[in-house]
């Protein structure tokens, strides 16, 4: 039987192990905090993160990483992005046995080293693990993925083989799995689209209307692609589901950590105050200091992700970024144009 790790378990990671589990693999998930692994191994629930749903009684919780990871032929990586490299210095010993195949399911970019989570795989693992790194990304609240209702993500790994691996182990009815080979469009893609989700909730909290979140959508999209240009990603990545269909569904959803975090902000709370409360991480804090010190680095013009760095670092009001962004200087909209 196949073995799968998961490491950590909060409510993608529950999600992936019931949806893994209910193909018939042997799963095992990882919790590090002590007292949570033991309150999630005898409940089976997590209703503050996902309400209604039981964690299936055949899979081994434990707080032990490497338990977790024995004899898996794959690992999938659950953990926020920010604590991603910390995680994975658990396996450092690992013994190689089968080379598992990596799958890195968080969407974010290392503040400290601007690396994308692939990269941290990559830097973090064995060397003999590096050729097995996949990242799982698109349209994929869990709330939605741990009912089984429909959508479609993409697999993305420097190797074809390793894409159309992951593939196959998470392919289910309600759960449909494309391949590309542009991972770093499809990681850019996943993590900055969370600072467009930001930004979006900032317009919520100011009960502003539809015409300004379609034109936040489309000109979020455009600086996306922009730097993901800049970083030798695919352009055309940005327009599937990875892209825009994550962008979409994390702007517009209720589900939405960011766009909570930026309705709150629009109606006047602190940060520090919002995110205190949250029992699950909005990623698109931490990558919106990491886009904005890429950008810098990089040399590439986002104007919104700079604005939104402004709101939420330096205490700049939501109604002046607007009016700021609304007056800068007219330009082309064609794609053609390097200020796209």
């Amino acid at each position: 039987m196949t073995k799968i790790g998961v490491l950590g378990a909060g409510g993608w990671g529950v999600t992936v192990a019931n949806l893994l589990c209910g193909k018939g693999l042997d799963v095992r998930i990882w919790e590090f905090d002590p007292a949570a692994c033991e309150n999630l191994a005898r409940t089976r629930k997590l209703p503050s993160k996902l309400p209604g749903i039981t964690l299936d009684n055949k899979i081994l919780v434990t707080n032990d990483i490497k338990e977790a990871v024995s004899d898996a032929q794959f690992v999938c990586c659950a953990v926020p992005s920010q604590k991603l490299r910390s995680a994975l210095g658990g396996l450092k010993d690992i013994r190689e046995g089968n080379r598992p195949i990596f799958v890195n399911l968080a969407k974010g970019i290392e503040v400290e080293s601007l690396k994308r989570m692939s990269e941290v795989l990559a830097e973090e693992l064995p060397e003999a693990y590096r050729s097995g790194i996949c990242t799982l990304s698109g349209p994929s609240h869990a709330e939605e993925v741990s009912r089984g209702i429909p959508t479609a993500i993409t697999a993305a790994s420097d190797s074809v083989e390793v894409a159309e691996e992951v593939q196959r182990l998470f392919f289910t009815p309600s759960f449909r799995v494309y391949t590309s080979t542009d991972l770093v469009g499809v990681e850019l893609a996943g993590s900055l689209k969370n600072i467009i989700a930001l930004a979006a909730g900032m317009l919520d909290g100011l009960e502003l209307g539809d015409n300004t979140r379609g034109a936040l959508l489309t000109r979020g999209l455009a600086e996306i692609t922009r730097l993901g240009v800049a970083m030798g990603a695919d352009p055309l990545t940005f327009s599937g589901l990875s892209g825009i269909g994550d962008l979409v569904t994390t702007c517009l959803s209720k589900h939405s950590r960011n766009r909570f975090v930026g309705e709150q902000i629009g109606r006047g709370r602190k940060l520090s105050r919002i995110v205190q409360k949250m029992t699950m991480v909005a990623e698109g804090v931490e990558t919106t200091r990491s886009a904005h010190a890429l950008a810098q680095k990089k040399q590439v013009e986002l104007p919104i992700t700079a604005e939104v760095y402004l709101v939420l670092f330096e205490d700049k009001k939501p109604e002046k970024a607007i009016d700021d962004l609304m007056g800068r200087d007219p330009k082309s909209e064609s794609w053609a144009q390097s200020n796209l």
